[in-house]
């Protein structure tokens, strides 16, 4: 009764906080505070202080992080034994952590040196502060997830309610936490250069770290994942999440090194990256007008997420789903209406107002049909995957044709939807008559994909919380309907992930077409010759890299997942006690595996992404001249981001599809487990794994990667 008092308390504090910080930043942006008229456009107002609100709406997004840390930790952790599984999922995930934090400390010491000597120092000031941040929300978004598995197990076996409500709230955490460091990271750079140049280093900072934690993270959870299944459940024939198998605990460890840490720096990437390339566009052709708006409207997706949290409510016997959804819509509401009343109060000549708005709301609807797609391909409750299913009846090879073909198909909606956003962000600002103003357009619609990534981020990490929930109630032996609770979790939590991988794959397209036209603006690039050899094989080798990039991937998890493999072996020939259950596995030579074989996988993928821009544009330049190497960089990007969408969108929706069809026969579909149906399912679920948690969403970054690379050192370039 102390604890729930104590929490009352400080919701009631933070409630208080919350509510007079939207009235401050409501005070600042409607124009309450003194204002500043542009002599650009008769009519238009700036409330001076505006740049405040990404401020307070940072550290209102990190204080609701604390609020729900304190009250996940309160909740009890089970069993001994429940707690000791933990534990072990825990120490693996930041031994892994660790180890890769301290090889990325050297490269971005390196980079940081290099941009002060070659850029400026305050660029690489603010590349550290990017790298630091994104950084840390990995860390406490791992930190809580892998501490909130045990509690949710644990509140299963009161209710699916209170296990429900520990697994969002872990999301939950991650969510505030990745757009609360990045705005509040971001504005506060602003505030003191003043000079959007400068501050673009923070996005690269976020995108280096974005990198390698989506690589390695893939590498690792994977090679665990082929482990655990092929031998342990096709060879020797035991259930997943059994506590006899060796690879069970890295499998579960990798699931938050992919799906929390992984995702959220992806997102935390892709969130940095579109406020800076509207910040660099805006005040290109607004002035400082421009580029305090994404600011703005960024803190109040904070504030609107922050509010939908408490829409997400479940029943016993409700669908954890339309909760979810219920929270991710009324987000994007709030937000919209929100970002109604400020851009027509900021913009009172209509033509210019009611443009930017359509464009933010374009970006809205684009992300929430991209997901509605991701999920028709990926789930069993339709028609692909159930026709993925069917075709296990006829054997191994027609079930990686079928999941084939759905990912195939899956590709062309999707960037159909992001085609029309581009065209209709750009025309409604009157890109025909003003082409900056209309790329300014295209940089709103990314800030409107992203406005809600606090939620997103939280649906998402709430999937690797309740799967590892379920572990651990199996690996527990608790109650049969313990696990019926974790399961009905978990299957939403699968559709979560593949929601949130379309969700991001979307945005970094929008957001690295956004950042390839301030590149362009920046560099003086009025329009690029594609006829011109140079920037012809400029455009043919940026189409290449995402599949050298999916090559080198795959293979470090084909690599890594053989060593599994042989060790999962080893400790089952040579220690035969481990079946019967009289001797515990060796956990920790497993979870060492992934991580080596993640570390030092990750690398070269990272030279390349951040290579690669550089020679073009230097090589070239020097070659010829600074401005056909100008040319020749932007028609590299533009083939490196069409390749790298329609196959990111392909391989994450192939996997998942491949993932779900094998769940929908282990449901007694087709049938069922152990059925030559479900052998085949597996197989095709292994070769997907890489595809959707390694290869298809490192694709995002290696595109945002490289257009920040490019805007970074834009000065570079230029002739």
């Amino acid at each position: 009764m102390e604890v729930k008092k104590r929490h009352a308390f400080w919701e009631v504090i933070f409630w208080v906080i919350l509510l007079l910080g939207i009235y401050m930043s409501a005070s600042i942006a409607l124009g309450m505070h003194e204002k500043t008229v542009n002599p650009i456009f008769v009519g238009y107002t700036q409330p001076s202080n505006s740049i405040f609100i990404g401020i307070i709406a940072g550290m209102i997004a990190l204080l609701f992080a604390a609020l729900k840390t304190q009250k996940i930790m309160s909740k009890s952790r089970g069993s001994e034994e429940m707690s000791t599984i933990s534990n072990h999922i825990y120490h693996g995930a930041m031994a892994f952590l660790k180890r890769e934090y301290k090889i990325l400390s050297f490269f971005v010491i390196i980079v940081a040196v290099l941009i002060a000597v070659f850029i400026g120092a305050k660029t690489a000031l603010c590349f550290l502060c990017g790298a630091i941040c994104s950084a840390i929300a990995g860390f406490i978004g791992m930190t809580v997830s892998t501490k909130s598995n045990s509690r949710t197990a644990h509140a299963a076996e009161k209710s699916l309610n209170s296990a429900f409500k520990i697994a969002f709230s872990g999301g939950v955490v991650m969510g505030m936490t990745v757009v609360g460091l990045g705005l509040f990271g971001l504005t506060v750079l602003y505030y003191i250069f003043k000079d959007y140049e400068i501050v673009n280093g923070f996005a690269l900072g976020a995108s280096s770290i974005a990198l390698f934690a989506r690589v390695g993270g893939g590498i690792f959870t994977k090679a665990a994942d082929v482990g655990a299944d092929l031998v342990g459940k096709v060879e020797a024939g035991i259930p997943e999440d059994d506590h006899r198998n060796p690879a069970v605990i890295a499998d579960n460890v990798g699931d938050n090194v992919g799906d929390v840490a992984g995702m959220g720096a992806d997102l935390f990437e892709s969130y940095v990256g579109s406020i800076i390339a509207s910040i660099t566009l805006g005040a290109l052709c607004l002035n400082l007008q421009g580029a305090f708006l994404p600011i703005v409207l960024s803190g109040i997706g904070i504030f609107s997420s922050i509010l939908a949290v408490y829409f997400v409510r479940t029943r016993e016997n409700g669908n954890p789903m339309f909760s979810l959804q219920l929270g991710t819509t009324g987000s994007m509401l709030m937000t919209i209406i929100g970002s109604y009343f400020l851009i027509t109060n900021w913009f009172p000549r209509k033509e210019w107002g009611l443009g930017i708005f359509f464009a933010l709301v374009i970006g809205i609807v684009a992300g929430t049909l991209i997901g509605y797609l991701t999920e028709y391909f990926t789930s069993y409750n339709f028609m692909p995957v159930k026709r993925i299913a069917q075709s296990t009846e006829t054997g191994t090879a027609t079930t990686v044709i079928s999941g084939l073909d759905v990912g195939m198909m899956s590709t062309f909606f999707p960037m159909v939807i992001i085609s029309l956003a581009t065209i209709g962000s750009f025309l409604v600002i009157g890109g025909m008559q003003s082409y900056t103003l209309g790329v300014y357009g295209i940089s709103i619609a990314a800030i409107g994909m992203l406005s809600s990534v606090g939620m997103i981020v939280a649906v998402d990490a709430y999937g690797p919380i309740s799967d590892n929930a379920g572990g651990i109630a199996q690996m527990a032996n608790l109650d049969k309907v313990v696990r019926e609770r974790t399961d009905k979790l978990d299957s939403v939590g699968n559709t979560t992930a593949a929601i949130g991988k379309g969700f991001a794959i979307g945005s970094a397209a929008l957001t690295a077409l956004a950042l390839l036209c301030a590149y362009a603006t920046v560099v003086n690039l009025e329009d690029i010759d594609i006829l011109n050899p140079f920037v012809t094989s400029g455009v043919l080798f940026g189409a290449s890299l995402p599949f050298l990039f999916c090559s080198l991937t795959m293979g470090a998890v084909g690599r890594a997942a053989g060593k599994m493999v042989d060790e999962v072996r080893r400790q089952f020939r040579e220690n035969p006690g481990i079946m019967t259950g009289e001797t515990a596995p060796n956990y920790k030579k497993c979870v060492d595996i992934s991580t080596k074989a993640a570390i030092l996988e990750m690398l070269l993928p990272g030279i390349i992404a951040i290579g690669a821009p550089l020679v073009v544009g230097l090589g070239v330049g020097a070659l010829v001249d600074k401005t056909i190497g100008a040319q020749a960089l932007g028609g590299m990007l533009m083939g490196a981001i069409a390749t790298g969408v329609c196959l990111a969108i392909m391989m994450a929706n192939t996997g998942g599809a491949w993932d779900n069809a094998k769940k929908y026969i282990e449901e007694g579909h087709f049938g069922g487990k152990g059925s030559a149906q479900h052998a085949a399912s597996v197989v095709g679920d292994t070769i997907g794994d890489p595809f959707k948690d390694t290869s298809g969403p490192s694709l995002n970054i290696l595109i945002k990667l490289m257009t920040i690379v490019s805007l970074v050192c834009a000065t570079l370039f230029i002739a």
